[in-house]
Parts: structure tokens; sequence; C-alpha cells
């Protein structure tokens, strides 16, 4: 018998760390070639990794919640092959992980181009034996059990005497909390309390004789500190606020910036500057597309599918691209040339319990508006499951935003970033318009394209918005473009 450790795999975005979300085995139990054992997060998705080896599971070494570097240790696993079997090469081909992402990928996963490298966090927890070993050393009294304090003062020097036995707690100094000198006076079934809810002693305000932290003093610390409703927010309305820590007035909650929010924040700060962001708008009169919505939720062919004028629009910008080629194209900083794409990857921007993601519908261009639909249903799906894989938002060419779903006319998108352009579909609002000579009421919406200044002119701009607003106005339009 043989000890494997699996060392966490790059599942193919040249990433160089992931956290650990769920293990789905536990010490002792028997794991088969290929069963899933860990759900791990990274970037933007969620990702199941099988075991290499079947055996027995002797140590979890990292814990649910914890990140880790690709190529570390992250399960131990007894196998059944002799020390030196080809069994160990599963394990020595991931060690050989590379920081730039070429090192071993996860069978099933192929290795991303161009992915950016991951960014440091919180790291897995450090084994029991060395946090003991650099736990600071404690006094404690020898009166009885039931009064005995346990005093946390600084190491005394090589040659300082042994420390004096404390009698009695007066003659203590009162804790000061976030002096690098304090002393902290509690017995010990109140510094085991303090422990189990996670409370620093030297933080809590002592109340009791002689500067004593109480039972009571640690139990009001701990609500203090816990995750509470604010004011300003309602109760059951607050998810986001679970995983942060609250000031001791309440005012505030500060929750670790990490996964997707962590991820999207760098992309968009990345677009942000270092594409020239311009935004052009259009005010359009949809009534026809409206009712094209309307007539084709009664079709027995799409009674399957959510019908929405999302789907209109997101036709009308691959007939637009199909006129207007050039602004299906990246920028290349580090070759210094411009790509211009022969297929249209479109992203759609879907909102998520974990944050905004978005994944892009493969060669879009070649779907009819009944394959649009499904392909936009199924990406939105996956995507709120939180099931989206690192594959489907890579290599976008341009993306739609459906910011009208909240109630909002038109915004200023920013671009995804290795795109020329993002377009904002506004909400769609009766409106008085004129419309043959009259004032009537109208559907109306608003759109708005963001571009990248240095691939896209306002000049095309400006044509490849006009034609994607002239479809919404009357989708028989694509019958002629298509």
């Amino acid at each position: 018998m043989t000890t494997q450790r699996f060392p966490l795999p790059d599942v193919g975005e040249g990433l160089t760390e992931a956290e650990i979300v769920e293990w789905r085995v536990a010490v002792g139990d028997t794991v088969a070639v290929n069963q899933v054992i860990v759900e791990i997060e990274s970037a933007k998705s969620l990702v199941e990794l099988p075991s290499p080896w079947a055996g027995t599971v002797t140590a979890l070494l990292a814990e649910e919640g914890t990140t880790v570097d690709v190529g570390t240790a992250i399960i131990e696993i007894t196998t059944d092959a002799p020390a030196g079997a080809p069994s160990d090469a599963p394990a020595a081909a991931a060690e050989e992980t590379s920081g730039e992402g070429s090192g071993s990928v996860l069978v099933g996963y192929g290795t991303g181009e161009g992915a950016g490298g991951g960014r440091r966090r919180r790291r897995a927890a450090a084994p029991a034996a060395e946090v003991e070993a650099k736990r600071p050393t404690s006094m404690s009294g020898t009166s009885t059990s039931s009064a005995r304090l346990d005093v946390d003062a600084p190491a005394p020097a090589p040659a300082a005497p042994a420390a004096p036995t404390i009698e009695k707690p007066m003659a203590s100094v009162p804790a000061t909390p976030g002096s690098s000198t304090t002393r902290v006076l509690a017995k010990p079934p109140v510094r085991k309390l303090a422990k189990d809810l996670g409370v620093d002693l030297a933080s809590v305000h002592p109340t009791g004789p002689g500067g004593i932290v109480t039972r009571e003093d640690v139990v009001a610390h701990a609500e203090g500190a816990a995750p509470k409703a604010l004011a300003t927010y309602p109760d059951d309305d607050q998810p986001w606020l679970a995983s942060g820590t609250v000031s001791q007035d309440g005012r505030q909650t500060r929750v670790p910036v990490k996964s997707v929010r962590k991820r999207t924040a760098e992309a968009m700060v990345a677009s942000a500057f270092t594409a020239p962001h311009v935004t052009v708008f259009q005010t359009i009169d949809v009534t026809k597309t409206m009712k094209l919505v309307a007539r084709l939720k009664e079709d027995r062919d799409f009674a399957d599918v959510r019908v929405t004028p999302l789907l209109v629009a997101a036709k009308a910008m691959l007939l637009a691209v199909n006129r207007h080629p050039q602004i299906n194209a990246s920028w290349d900083e580090a070759a210094q040339e411009i790509v211009y794409k022969h297929y249209v990857n479109l992203g759609i921007a879907a909102a998520t319990p974990r944050g905004l993601v978005v994944p892009n519908i493969k060669d879009a261009h070649t779907l009819d508006l009944l394959g649009l639909a499904k392909a936009i249903a199924t990406l939105t799906s996956t995507a709120r499951a939180g099931r989206t894989q690192p594959a489907d938002m890579a290599d976008g060419s341009i993306t739609i935003t459906n910011v009208g779903i909240f109630g909002t006319d038109t915004g200023t998108p920013i671009l995804n970033p290795g795109e020329a352009g993002i377009l904002a579909f506004g909400a769609i609002r009766r409106q008085p318009w004129v419309h043959k000579g009259k004032i009537k009421a109208r559907w109306v919406t608003q759109l708005a394209l963001s571009v990248d200044h240095r691939l896209v002119d306002g000049e095309l701009a400006a044509r490849y918005l006009a034609d994607v607003a002239k479809v919404l106005e009357d989708p028989a339009r694509g019958l002629v473009w298509g």
C-alpha cells in the first residue's frame, strides 16, 4: 500500500489558485477513479475535480472556504499500489504546474489561452501542530481551579526570572485592547468560551473586578461582531452580508472581496483604463418588435422557449455585425495587431447570486431565431445555477446587457475585456411618439452602444447602432438582411 497526495490542478484557465467550496468525501471514505471528490471555485465558475486513484481517503489537507495554490496537495488517498508504482504519475504531473498556467491540466479541461494569473487570497489553515507551536506562552495562577486566572503577557527576555504566581487579580494591569503590552485576566472557562466563539480576548472590554474579562463580556463582544441586519436594508434581503463582520457600533459591515466580485472588479478596471470607451445612444420605436414577440409566444415552435424583446435585439446585433464586420474585432496589445474575427460569439451579461458573469453563445451567427432562443435560455439558466464553465466565457466577440429588465432606461456599459462593442438594451415603455404625423402611444426604448475607440471610430459605431435600431423598429428588415 502507498499514500498518494493529490495536488490542486490547473483546470484549464491558467490560474494559480482556487477556493475549496465543498468536499464530496470524508476521511475514511472509499473512492474510485474519476469519482468526484471536491468542488472548487476558480475565476467565475464552479468545477468538480475527480479522483485520479482508487483507495481510501486518509486526510483532507485543505478546509472548505480556504484558497490554495495550484500544485498544493489538497487530499491524501491510500491506494493498494506499491510505493513508486505508476499511480504516482498524476500527482507528480500536477506538481509541475508553472506560474504561467502552462503546467498540468486536469483531464477533461483544455488549457485556456491568454488567461490571466490568479490573485493571492486567504491561505489554507496551518496544521494544528504548527499553530500550537506558534501559540504564545501563558502564565497561570496556583489558587483553586474555580478562582485561577490565566494572564497573556509578552514573552520574557531569555535571562528573565520565572514568571511570578498571580495571587490577586487587582494587582494586574487591566486589559487595554490594541496595546502591544496587553495583559488579559480571565478564568479558564472564559478563555475556552472565547476560543469557541472566535473572540480575541485582547479586544474585549473587561468589566469584572480588577480588570477581569467575564463570560458576559465575551458573549457581548461576540454578539456585537456577528453579522446583523442594518437599519437601511430589509432583514430578509441581504444574503451578501452573511460572510461579513459588523463593527461594534453596528453601523458598518465589512465583507471580504473574493470570488466573482473580485474577478469582475479586476476585469472592469482593466477594461475601463485600457480601452478608450466611447458610447453612442439612440431612442427608437419598438412597437413592431413587441407585436412580433406577442405572435411568437403563440407560435407552436416557440412553445418551449422564453420569447422576449432581448431575443430580437440579439438577432438584430448579429445581422448588424454581418453588415459591419469591423466591429467584431479585438486589440492585441502584445503583438500590436487588430484581430478581426470571422465568427460571432455573442456574450449575454447575466446577473447571478454570485455576481455578474458574461458567458457567450459560440458561433451565434449560424443560429436561426429559434436556435438563438434556446441558446440564450440554456446559457442564462446555467449561469444562474453557478455552473458556467471557463470555456463558456472565453473568446467572446461582442456583448449585450439587458439593463431594461431592472426598469433602467439606459446606461454606459463597460466593455467585456477583449471585445470591441457592448450594447445596453433599456426598458421598453409606452410613451407619446410621433407616428405617421400624429402623436400616439408607442412602445419606446433606448439603446446605448459602448465601443473601443482604438478599433471603432464614431462613424462605424453610429452606423452599427443605427442598423440594430432599424431591425428593432421593423423586424421584417431582418428577412432582407439575413
